[in-house]
């Protein structure tokens, strides 16, 4: 049966489907199924007419992206001469059967022998300008198979979501919306430590403040670092364990929360264990997130001795936080609008713990590359194109892969209920002050 048969059929048991939707709803939502998000629309007519427009243009689209092979050789010997020459009868890939998505499709393709996926990631943007769709993803989940992904529409665009039903999963917080569709999961215990830039006005602040509040309705401690005299992260008030607003502060937390990672070693080396989740859930100490906003002004000095020696140390500390922190629960969320060697000399290694990026709007290439470069290159080139109407909207990156997003609504209403929610009890193993001498040559104990 032709495939273009099988979608105007199936097209027509959802027109069906949609003159009885009033007999069959309320039996549906009687059973807890809500079928007023289910995307109508693009299922009866945006469905179909990608599929057919991709069925007309297929063949073409391979012959012109060297997509298409053929089983004679396209080379001749005539004595001592190589003749070449154009693939005779070339053989088009199959096609599978499109399944639609909420805002798409996904498409199997069956490679010939010989062929690899390399010449299907090239074409994608072809692809998009066949069908005219908003973009094309392709992957190889497994060997002799290309698997198409089709964006018909940015999903991005329009009112920003105020936040869907938290993940389940301790450490997991549903920060946004991916392009895709599903929501937005950055999950610390997967991806430990992460790098958020932007712009000024990009969006930065949202995403921290959804990071928050997912993460506020769990059992997890939260440590802010705002030397912007705390006026972002001190709006959440009473749910943050602690909270340092200028570079003092900020020096003395992290003197402390080095000093609370060599209590959790000692707590494990003494268990018998390499990581505090190895532990019993009654004896593991609270997970900790600090997050740090404007790293910036942790690193500019004034260039005195002294402020030099305290950004030194902020430094220092930080990265042992960061190569040190994941196996004790320990996890760092650092946001800044341009984190570049240009700071200090121990940016650079800093950057390269922090595994998950998150690049907004960027006033310039470099910026771009400094978050996304040693991801993906791609990526760094869809991060130029984000404009300032697209607030929220950002490239997310982890292990190789990217995709945009966009983070979730925070309002004022539910900045005030964070700040009066209580953060839990005895975060720290041993909750003292820890007193602070700046070193010269500004090392740290």
């Amino acid at each position: 049966m032709p495939g273009s048969l099988i979608v105007w059929i199936l097209s027509a048991l959802l027109t069906l489907g949609a003159l009885t939707q009033s007999w069959w709803e309320p039996k549906l939502a009687a059973r807890g199924v809500n079928t007023a998000d289910w995307p109508w629309r693009w299922w009866l007519l945006g469905y179909p007419r990608v599929v057919l427009r991709m069925r007309l243009t297929w063949r073409q689209l391979t012959l012109l992206n060297n997509l298409s092979v053929s089983h004679r050789p396209t080379g001749r010997l005539l004595g001592d001469v190589v003749v070449q020459g154009q693939a005779l009868r070339p053989r088009t890939p199959r096609l599978r059967i499109a399944r639609p998505t909420r805002n798409g499709l996904t498409v199997t393709v069956l490679l010939h022998p010989g062929q690899t996926p390399a010449p299907y990631f090239a074409a994608a943007g072809a692809m998009e300008h066949a069908w005219r769709v908003y973009r094309v993803r392709v992957a190889s989940p497994r060997r002799g198979f290309v698997q198409i992904t089709v964006i018909a529409l940015d999903p991005l665009t329009g009112a920003r979501q105020q936040g869907r039903t938290d993940p389940s999963e301790l450490m997991a917080a549903d920060v946004g919306t991916l392009e895709d569709g599903p929501a937005w999961i950055i999950n610390l215990r997967r991806v430990p430590h992460w790098l958020v830039t932007g712009a000024t006005q990009s969006g930065k602040s949202s995403l921290l403040a959804a990071l928050v509040r997912s993460l506020s309705r769990q059992r997890v401690a939260l440590v802010g670092i705002d030397c912007k005299g705390g006026m972002e992260l001190g709006l959440f008030g009473r749910r943050l364990t602690k909270l340092a607003t200028d570079r003092p502060q900020a020096l003395v937390l992290l003197l402390h929360l080095v000093e609370e990672i060599r209590e959790r070693m000692a707590l494990c080396r003494a268990e018998g264990v390499r990581s505090i989740w190895d532990l019993p859930e009654t004896e593991r100490p609270v997970p900790v997130v600090v997050i740090v906003d404007e790293l910036a002004e942790l690193y500019l000095t004034d260039g005195s001795r002294e402020e030099r020696d305290e950004a030194e140390q902020c430094g220092v500390l930080l990265l042992r936080l960061t190569q040190l922190g994941a196996a004790l629960g320990l996890h760092l969320v650092v946001a800044g609008q341009r984190v570049g060697s240009d700071l200090g000399p121990r940016v650079t290694a800093l950057r390269a713990q922090l595994g998950g990026r998150i690049a907004h709007r960027a006033h310039d290439e470099a910026s771009a590359q400094m978050t996304l470069g040693d991801i993906n290159p791609d990526a760094v080139i869809v991060a130029q194109t984000i404009t300032e109407d697209e607030k929220g909207v950002a490239v997310y990156a982890s292990g190789g892969q990217w995709v945009r997003a966009r983070s979730h609504l925070v309002t004022a209403s539910d900045v005030a209920a964070i700040a009066t929610a209580p953060a839990p009890a005895d975060p720290f193993l041993r909750d003292r002050p820890v007193p602070v001498a700046v070193q010269k040559g500004g090392t740290a104990p």
